[in-house]
């Protein structure tokens, strides 16, 4: 048995909760801290140096508890653990871990929880973090580093490595390049499994998420892969072009990396290359890779949905998370007070039929979750790039349908238990007759806007998520009472 199988097999299987396990024990570690230096600072002694000494040393054994707690701990764990702390905390418990894993740690913290990360960190511990790191893993991190420490770390880097770290840096955010990995394994198609496999024994350990090696020409053109299960249950003396794969998913540098997690969904992909115009292989995208896409794209839709403008670290100073709310706060009371001035102007029907103001926001609340149903359901299928032009015009005239059949069912069923209620009074007739109109109506149009919302911010080139329930919401409160009161104005007259 080998050292690096002995070694593997003795390392116990991670345990997913055990990232709450240790941020409750580091909370705990630091809470006690506290409590015992506020001790030793009121406790009487004899001198200020004996007060100092107790203190730096039980620091020291607390510091040794947490050096244990996070020495063993994986980086996306710690990386867990320093989003869940306030900043003193945090900064306390990022001093504790060994400085060669700074890099993995900034890779893997939010990016709002980095920007305090890399603003307590001086310029030569940044520079021993980053130079760490990958080609492409720095790209990740550059926009967020000063530029000399960038600078200061392309020096380091092979040619090679800087060339790839330009290109890495050259594409688009939010594309395929900017999000590719250049580590991977290339072979030919003229040579036989058994030297494939004699070359792959060379490798102190494969790239992460190897599943397949890549078929390329003299000239790196990609010309298919050779999948590791075909290459382990086939005769050592057949040729990688007998067995390998031609038709695979090919990217390229500037796709949208979120239609390129979609690929890797519906395929079941663990890794894809990536070729250029001319057909050369220039990385790899991989599913981890994947995986964060998916997470960053699932997260920005639901912060835009909610209103927030961007990412929040959860102990930002109150002045920068009140700023990130504003500007929906505001909208919201914009709208708010228009659908009070709505109220307002049917002032005289409420006062004839007391019982509308009891009842006027069952007809807002129905149509608000009905819309947000349809407003929800839209922002999904547009993410996964489902709604086209083709079938756009089917998928809206299904949503209003089914806004006006809802409509007619729950309105309906409103408007027997309002004349149930009511059937004491003279009105109770035209109460569930009023019900069972202004439900479909506002239904309808709620329908309307959770549709029209997420299609126009996309013909807008815009995230069809934004302010998407803002906006919802202030139409079927407004629209809602507008119609319920108007067609109360209607009906008693």
């Amino acid at each position: 048995m080998t050292e690096a199988l002995q070694h593997e097999l003795a390392t116990p299987a991670r345990d997913p909760e055990e990232a709450q396990r240790a941020l409750a024990r580091v909370q705990a570690l630091l809470e006690k801290q506290r409590r015992v230096e506020a001790l030793v600072e009121h406790e009487a002694a004899p001198s200020e140096q004996k007060h100092q000494l107790v203190e730096q040393l039980v620091h020291k054994q607390h510091l040794a508890e947490l050096n244990g707690i996070v020495d063993r701990l994986h980086p996306a764990d710690i990386a867990y653990i320093l989003e869940a702390l306030p900043l003193d905390d945090r900064l306390v418990v990022l001093d504790s871990v060994k400085a060669d894993r700074d890099g993995e740690i900034l890779l893997e913290v939010s990016d709002a929880v980095r920007e305090t990360l890399i603003a307590s960190m001086d310029r030569e511990e940044l520079v021993d973090a980053v130079e760490t790191l990958e080609a492409d893993e720095i790209a990740d991190l550059a926009d967020d580093l000063p530029a000399d420490v960038v600078e200061e770390v392309k020096q380091g880097l092979t040619a090679e490595e800087r060339a790839q770290l330009r290109a890495a840096m050259s594409y688009p955010e939010e594309s395929v390049g900017a999000r590719m990995d250049f580590e991977m394994v290339t072979i030919r198609d003229d040579v036989t499994l058994e030297v494939v496999l004699r070359y792959l024994r060379r490798f102190d350990e494969l790239p992460d998420h190897t599943d397949q090696v890549f078929v390329v020409d003299r000239d790196d053109v990609l010309k298919g892969a050779l999948p590791l299960d075909r290459l382990l249950i086939n005769e050592p003396d057949t040729e990688v072009a007998a067995v390998m794969k031609s038709d695979i998913l090919t990217l390229a540098p500037l796709d949208d990396a979120g239609e390129a997690a979609q690929a890797f969904e519906r395929y079941n992909l663990v890794s894809a290359p990536v070729v250029d115009a001319n057909g050369r292989l220039i990385g790899r995208l991989t599913v981890d890779e994947v995986v964060d896409v998916i997470r960053e794209e699932g997260e920005a839709e639901a912060l835009a949905n909610a209103g927030l403008r961007e990412e929040e670290d959860l102990f930002a100073s109150v002045w920068n998370s009140a700023k990130n709310r504003w500007l929906w706060l505001g909208v919201n009371l914009c709208t708010a007070f228009f659908a009070s001035r709505v109220i307002s102007a049917f002032e005289g029907t409420i006062e004839r039929v007391v019982a509308l103001a009891a009842l006027m926001p069952i007809v807002a609340g129905i149509a608000g979750n009905s819309g947000n149903q349809t407003l929800t359901l839209l922002v999904r299928s547009l993410a996964l790039g489902q709604v086209t032009g083709v079938n756009q015009r089917r998928l809206v005239t299904k949503e209003i349908v089914i806004a006006l059949f809802n409509g007619a069912v729950w309105g309906g069923l409103a408007g027997i238990v309002v004349f149930l209620l009511y059937s004491d009074s003279g009105n109770a007739l035209l109460l569930g007759a009023l019900m069972f109109l202004a439900m479909i109506l506002n239904m309808l149009v709620g329908a309307a806007v959770g549709l029209a919302v997420p299609l126009a911010l996309r013909a807008a080139g815009r995230d069809p998520a934004i302010g998407g329930s803002v906006l919802l919401t202030f139409t079927t409160d407004s629209g809602g009472f507008f119609i319920f009161l108007g067609l109360a104005t209607l009906f008693f007259r």
